[in-house]
């Protein structure tokens, strides 16, 4: 079989083709072009991948829809994530936000076309898992709607008082659950087990990105900033780095025993340490005006 990532360029080529065929007006092409390439760190994709790795998977094609819905949903979320009305970035990857060029409008239709061609591509998958794509999808849907996904994490920052938890919970650790979970699907594999580990792979990458933020002189689309909710502001610098070393132990005892669980592991190690050297430099702790509902995560 071709490497996860090869076939996972790949296959995200396709997708944004058939949204970009003729037809399709030309900026709105170019922009959606612009959001999904070049590529990012396709965090979700091959995670999604080292699951079904982890299960055997026999049909490499069914998590390929899974593993393109995943991220196409994910550059949908960056998109919205940057626009004026939330945290106005200037800047995405190293370069220009999406709406800083090609304008607001465009990049609003374009974060719409990524999310319906999320759910397209796995229709087109639909005849490899008959039975579990209605599952595959009410997992995607969670993972980015109302009450725990993407989108309820992004109103959380409309709140006058903010759960730091169900934020983070909400904003990024809801679709690293749905990343686990989807590779399950994909396999043909019961799900549950594996929502755990996403759960816990997504509170410490979120973790992980407050403590960079924090430590970053950037000012543009950081937390201060634009009043985000950010761990180390509400709770300190040691008791975020703890927390996430707290969640990184959660995630490696919530792995399943598998038949693939060693290579799993083995991908953990590689995928776990951009988590595990955040920049802990952070700047002293500065006092938000809005009322924060404080929550220390338990991890037994």
């Amino acid at each position: 079989m071709t490497d996860p990532s090869t076939r996972t360029e790949a296959a995200l080529g396709r997708a944004v083709d058939r949204l970009t065929a003729d037809g399709c007006p030309p900026r709105l092409g170019e922009a959606i072009r612009y959001a999904v390439f070049p590529a990012g760190n396709r965090l979700r994709p091959r995670l999604c991948w080292a699951v079904a790795d982890a299960l055997s998977a026999p049909d490499p094609v069914a998590t390929d829809g899974a593993a393109t819905a995943l991220e196409l949903l994910h550059c949908a979320s960056l998109v919205q994530d940057d626009l004026p009305a939330f945290d106005q970035a200037e800047l995405r990857r190293g370069r220009p936000s999406l709406y800083r060029v090609f304008g607001e409008a465009v990049a609003v239709l374009a974060a719409d076309a990524l999310i319906i061609g999320a759910f397209d591509e796995v229709g087109r998958t639909a005849h490899r898992i008959p039975d579990r794509v209605g599952l595959l999808m009410c997992t995607l849907s969670r993972g980015v709607g109302s009450p725990h996904g993407a989108v309820a994490g992004q109103a959380w920052e409309a709140e006058s008082a903010i759960d730091l938890t169900e934020y983070h919970r909400s904003k990024t650790a809801a679709l690293f659950e749905a990343t686990t979970a989807a590779g399950a699907i994909a396999a043909g594999r019961d799900p549950e087990p594996w929502r755990a580990v996403g759960q816990w792979l997504g509170r410490a990458y979120q973790l992980a990105d407050d403590i960079t933020d924090e430590g970053s002189d950037a000012t543009d689309g950081s937390d201060t900033a634009h009043g985000r909710p950010n761990a180390v502001q509400e709770l300190g610098a040691a008791s975020s780095v703890a927390q996430l070393e707290q969640c990184i132990g959660a995630a490696l005892r919530a792995v399943p025993d598998c038949e693939g669980e060693a290579r799993f592991r083995r991908f953990l190690d590689t995928f776990l340490e951009r988590f595990r050297t955040p920049d802990t430099r952070v700047a002293p702790q500065r006092v938000d005006a809005r009322p924060v509902m404080r929550h220390l995560w338990v991890v037994s």
